[in-house]
């Protein structure tokens, strides 16, 4: 049950406020909503990936405390500007400047009373790193005949990284909410923490922009051909299928019987590639060249005197890796690939056995 206002301890001002507060409630609740709902909508919409995304409004008890401590600095209700807040947590510090724009471009932002804590501190202290701007929805975004008021409060959004919100909340919950003045030894931890949380945000920025430079670089010597300098792996080897460097071999092998080819991702390729001792993108272009021509005679053998009218368009580079995986390991080596390809079965002997004894048909091996 709500306590009588009298029971807050506060002043005949800080009761009426309380009382204006507790009368307009439900305008209060209808504005987080409609806030939220603005807010969802423009980062689906601007495709921006979020940690978290909330809206409250201020409980009663703590609007109380506030207005104890802080009473005679808000001449009336509309002054206190975080009865209902919004925040938006995102992963990476430089990401929280890329939201403020979207949330510029959105609300009517009061620049005198919105604050950016980030700026606050000095550059040899550490602390409460958070982008709080002071906002009103404009009548052209949103009107509500029901709540017409809406357009006419203040509300706050708070904007910051995953760290920082966990540095909020663990010194809110330690000091502002503690009811005792914090010892200074326990500030120098907090403080110490704040560093800890700060570096690890700026190094999870950098690495992420580096990150991205080097897939832009990848793209651009993948493009290029210049396939030695890039790196076998996941990322690499999507870029250089993407090519489909195949699709000679394969065609080749498909008129064989007049057969489509079915596309199919190669990706399972990949690390049986690496048990071969592949290291580069370079060094999968070399083996391709070198064994397509292995490959095609391997695949005339399976495929002639059958009725097969498709074909994978993974088969040429199922076949170059068989070939190369035969020359480093003889049959034991196909086994191997294979057993890497497909998973431990009792058939991929037997399989290995009848494509050896093809290869040394087609080949000396």
């Amino acid at each position: 049950m709500e306590k009588e206002i009298h029971e807050y301890g506060l002043d005949l001002h800080g009761s009426m406020l309380l009382a204006e507060y507790r009368e307009k409630y439900p305008v209060y609740c209808r504005l987080k909503e409609v806030v939220l709902e603005l807010l969802t909508n423009c980062m689906q919409q601007g495709r921006l990936i979020v940690s978290g995304l909330e809206a409250r409004v201020k409980q009663e008890a703590s609007l109380a405390g506030k207005l104890e401590l802080k009473g005679q600095k808000y001449k009336q209700l509309s002054d206190v500007t975080d009865l209902v807040g919004a925040r938006i947590i995102t992963f990476y510090s430089d990401e929280v400047d890329k939201i403020s724009a979207w949330v510029d471009s959105l609300f009517e932002v009061d620049w005198d009373r919105s604050v950016d804590k980030r700026k606050l501190l000095g550059k040899d202290t550490f602390g409460y790193l958070s982008l709080h701007y002071i906002c009103r929805i404009p009548e052209s975004l949103y009107r509500d005949e029901q709540y017409p008021e809406i357009n006419r409060i203040w509300f706050e959004v708070q904007m910051r990284t995953a760290l920082q919100h966990v540095w909020a909340s663990m010194n809110h919950d330690t000091g502002y909410k503690s009811g005792f003045e914090v010892p200074p030894e326990y500030i120098r931890s907090l403080s110490r923490l704040a560093g800890l949380l700060e570096l690890a945000d700026e190094e999870f920025s950098r690495i992420r922009k580096e990150l991205t430079g080097y897939r832009r670089k990848v793209e651009v010597l993948v493009k290029d051909g210049s396939f030695d300098e890039v790196s076998l792996n996941a990322d690499t080897f999507r870029r250089y299928m993407s090519l489909d460097p195949f699709a000679s071999l394969n065609a080749k092998i498909a008129s064989i019987n007049q057969a489509e080819v079915q596309q199919l991702n190669g990706m399972p390729y990949l690390e049986p590639m690496k048990r071969l001792g592949l290291k580069t993108l370079g060094d999968v272009e070399a083996m391709r060249k070198k064994y397509s021509g292995k490959a095609f005679q391997l695949a005339l053998h399976q495929i002639s005197g059958t009725d097969l009218d498709i074909i994978a368009s993974t088969l040429g580079l199922q076949n170059v890796c068989l070939v190369y995986a035969a020359e480093l390991g003889g049959q034991k080596g196909i086994e191997q690939f294979l057993e890497c390809l497909n998973g431990p079965s009792k058939y991929n002997a037997e399989s290995a056995g009848r494509i050896y004894d093809t290869l040394l048909k087609v080949h000396d091996m």
